[in-house]
């Protein structure tokens, strides 16, 4: 369970609606990539209209400040299957990383919470969505306007490190390498905050909302965004 899990929740009824041309898509989608099982002419790239309508902003708000980068959208609404594949992808890669011994039940769950840090549970139970799969929630990079190449921020997106944190790279002096990566990564976070967005606190990419994380965040009542199903998205 997270912090914000018992937020309710009261759908708005706002539909999915595909990522115009106006934002960069990092393609291919690192996710179908992985062989994540999206299904046959399902798009990731959507969002919640109302959320769309905030990154629009935050895109428009970013380019008044520094014209020549964009937003770089790496991943956006995902099915539960998706959610149950990358955590398991994941969970697969840091063992990997550690040379875990998948016998030993210690080292397992050492992974395990490793990653639930980064990645949420793929519940079927509709008082508690993944955020990504209610429509919500977006991970985003900056990228130079003119090529489309993402900025170096201090981390990959989706890394299970302390280095994921947004303000890791705070305390480093002017004119050092992680404080440009602090100084973007806090670019990014001004942005999407002043478009409406609360930032996941263990990941620089990770914003949202409308979604628990936000309602937990803002102290709003209640949650508008459900859990969307992917009958609604088609290509």
């Amino acid at each position: 369970m997270r912090p914000w899990s018992d937020r309710p929740i009261v759908d708005c009824g706002e539909p999915l609606v595909a990522l115009p041309r106006s934002l960069l898509r990092l393609e291919p989608h690192p996710y179908v990539a992985a062989g994540a099982p999206y299904g046959a002419g399902v798009d990731p790239f959507q969002l919640r209209s109302g959320v769309l309508a905030r990154l629009l902003q935050a895109q428009a708000d970013l380019q008044i400040r520094q014209a020549d980068l964009c937003l770089a959208i790496f991943d956006a609404w995902r099915p539960l299957a998706v959610q149950a594949y990358m955590v398991e992808h994941a969970v697969d890669a840091e063992c990997s990383l550690r040379g875990t011994d998948r016998d030993d039940p210690d080292q397992m769950a050492e992974v395990r919470a490793a990653v639930d840090r980064f990645w949420a549970v793929p519940s079927q139970d509709p008082a508690t969505p993944p955020p990504h799969s209610t429509g919500a929630a977006v991970d985003l990079t900056l990228a130079s306007r003119s090529d489309g190449i993402p900025l170096a921020m201090g981390g990959a997106i989706d890394a299970i490190d302390v280095i994921s944190e947004p303000d890791h790279y705070a305390a480093f002096p002017q004119g050092s390498e992680q404080r440009v990566w602090h100084d973007r990564r806090a670019l990014l976070a001004s942005v999407m905050g002043n478009a409406g967005f609360v930032h996941h606190p263990n990941e620089w990419w990770h914003f949202s909302h409308g979604d628990q994380m936000w309602a937990w965040q803002t102290d709003a009542d209640q949650a508008i965004y459900a859990g969307a199903p992917s009958k609604a998205l088609t290509a």
